[in-house]
């Protein structure tokens, strides 16, 4: 059997196209989808409580801690193997969890994830990041264990016995696979849906404290230098992008967006 574990928040705009793709998926093995909403108030509660083929569960007491929440839904699980699909991540295809498991079918595969599709109203250089990371792979494939949790799987009995770590506010996806030695497999032809258009000071909130998660997992930090190479080397590389494919109106976004994610990532590095 297969577990679709889905974590949702205020995903009303997404969460009904997610849902009814992942009912439509041409799979073999059995599929239970449990549902987990973290006390969403625009609608997405209502329509996860009408649909009866979703096992629905509270979110365990207490402020969210996304590992909490994972070992939890985990727990009820019922299926072989776990799949991680957010709420908004909205599968693009029938054979998405099919092509998804396979590689977990491999007892050396500890983990596996999907390819992600920018949305079409995208800001274009959260498109461009999302077709570096994802798309073929072979971008993505030089970083080091690099890997999303957004649309992802594992065998539950590797979850039971390596749970994710409860003390991480963030990253806790990345902890799990840098903390020992995993075969990570990149699943190009499943695919979903997904990205964010985050205001500045969402951007600030969320690199800074990704910042602060490397750290604590034991990740060398960069120095001021270093990030401003890699804010200058971004920005140039958005440029390209961006003139490539004629969305000239965010070229004074692309530097600001760089320096408000790298800096706010070194600052974090600094707590």
């Amino acid at each position: 059997m297969i577990s679709v574990l889905m974590r949702s928040h205020n995903d009303i705009l997404y969460i009904r196209k997610t849902v009814e793709a992942l009912l439509a998926q041409n799979v073999e093995e059995p599929v239970e989808i449990i549902s987990c909403d973290d006390h969403s108030s625009d609608g997405t509660a209502e329509y996860l409580a009408s649909v009866p083929q979703l096992r629905r569960i509270s979110p365990p007491d207490g402020k969210y801690v996304p590992g909490k929440t994972l070992n939890y839904m985990i727990r009820q699980a019922q299926g072989d193997y776990i799949v991680f699909n957010n709420g908004d991540a909205i599968p693009q295809n029938m054979d998405y969890l099919r092509n998804l498991v396979a590689p977990l079918k491999k007892p050396e595969v500890n983990c596996v994830f999907a390819n992600q599709l920018a949305r079409a109203d995208a800001f274009a250089v959260i498109r461009k990041d999302y077709e570096r990371a994802f798309g073929d792979g072979s971008i993505s494939s030089k970083w080091h264990n690099f890997f999303s949790l957004v649309s992802s799987g594992f065998r539950k009995e590797e979850l039971v016995q390596n749970p994710f770590d409860e003390t991480f506010q963030y990253s806790e996806d990345s902890q799990w696979v840098n903390r020992r030695q995993v075969k990570i497999v990149y699943v190009p032809d499943a695919i979903v849906e997904h990205s964010h258009n985050y205001t500045l000071p969402e951007v600030k909130k969320r690199f800074f404290n990704e910042g602060i998660a490397d750290t604590q997992m034991g990740k060398i930090p960069p120095g001021l230098l270093r990030t401003w190479k890699t804010i200058c080397a971004e920005t140039v590389r958005d440029w390209l992008y961006l003139f490539k494919h004629g969305e000239l109106k965010e070229l004074f976004y692309a530097p600001v967006y760089r320096y408000v994610q790298k800096m706010s990532y070194y600052r974090g590095t600094k707590q």
